[in-house]
């Protein structure tokens, strides 16, 4: 049977699609709305077997969760792959649909993984706004104290939450009306933000208390219950990765090789861009606080890689990559955390 690809450019209001063959040839596209019923409708239209394509956005997860029952196959492709390898030519909606289809029927695709369960999705919904909520509070802070740097009062932002330091400090500005009150303005969104992180962090904890796995994650040193929740929602489930190394490339903080002719090879972590953001924050903080408390694996892992001379930077990795394995091994053998297992090799290789 010949199979149909039908790549879809969702927007807000309108999706343009269109329908491919295997061979490339395009046989029917147009615009319909961004709904269910509509989308629904345009894909039943397609014979059998027919395979969706889009890329992954706000929406992708809501169009990835309601057509699985009416198309063989739903992909969510990423779009920065995508845009490295199209990007030259003309552009439009129907020009980037037909681009969309001739790279899944190439398999240039790389599909981005979604939840087969829903109250995961949500789970890590509520973990993503509690990260936002985190790095809001950060830039508020920074903000303000730059903004009190530009009067020579210099002084971290814990001294200005304090309601005594705080009057101290604005009496040093100069006392000009307008100034003093946008000072006070960004103080209050700050503090709000603060207590809207606080608020949120209790129900967050609270949320991770009903997952099994979390409750043995908070075992393993540096890992308490929000470092827990952010490795449970973003991983999703330990076996979408083969091997250590792929996970840890996803968690950016894998190596990367490269070799070019007769050079040597080089390693290299693997580019921001390419990793998930909160799980590469959480794994690297985790491995510091592993290497404070002083009496763990981790921390003498950290104290062998120095004296061997490793840099204090790369040590921190390493620790980091260990954290990693020893919280997937745990997710997938379904076991508790055991100090004598950590570097221990999970039965698969780097």
């Amino acid at each position: 049977m010949r199979l149909h690809i039908i790549p879809l450019d969702t927007h807000c209001n309108m999706t343009e699609y269109g329908v491919m063959t295997s061979s490339g040839r395009i046989t029917d596209r147009g615009r319909c709305a961004t709904t269910i019923p509509a989308l629904r409708e345009v894909i039943e239209a397609v014979p059998r077997p027919r395979h969706v394509v889009f890329e992954e956005g706000p929406l992708a997860d809501w169009l990835w969760r309601n057509l699985q029952n009416v198309a063989d196959q739903v992909v969510v492709s990423e779009p920065r792959r995508n845009r490295l390898i199209a990007e030259e030519g003309e552009k439009d909606d129907p020009i980037d649909v037909a681009k969309l289809g001739d790279l899944y029927r190439g398999g240039y695709i790389r599909p981005v993984h979604h939840s087969d369960s829903q109250d995961r999705m949500l789970f890590k919904q509520c973990v993503s706004i509690y990260a936002g909520r985190v790095r809001q509070s950060t830039r508020l802070g920074h903000e303000i104290i730059w903004e009190l740097r530009r009067h020579g009062v210099i002084i971290p932002i814990k001294d200005f939450q304090d309601e005594a330091n705080r009057r101290a400090v604005m009496g040093r500005l100069p006392q000009h009306k307008g100034l003093q009150r946008s000072i006070r303005f960004l103080c209050t969104e700050h503090d709000l933000v603060r207590q809207h992180v606080a608020q949120m962090r209790l129900e967050l904890i609270r949320q991770a208390r009903g997952y099994e796995p979390i409750l043995r994650f908070v075992e393993v040193p540096g890992v308490k219950w929000i470092r827990a929740a952010i490795f449970f929602a973003y991983v999703d489930t330990p076996w979408r990765f083969k091997t250590r190394s792929k996970l840890w490339k996803y968690m950016g903080i894998g190596l990367e090789r490269r070799k070019s002719g007769k050079s040597l090879n080089k390693l290299r972590v693997v580019r921001p861009q390419r990793a998930c953001r909160p799980l590469k924050s959480m794994i690297l903080m985790a491995a510091k606080s592993a290497i404070r408390c002083e009496s763990n694996p981790f921390a003498k892992e950290y104290e062998r890689l120095c004296e061997q001379g490793v840099t204090p930077r790369n040590a921190r990795r390493s620790v980091a990559r260990s954290l990693a394995s020893t919280l997937w091994g745990m997710w997938k053998n379904g076991s508790a955390y055991r100090p004598e297992d950590v570097g221990r090799s999970c039965g698969e290789p780097v």
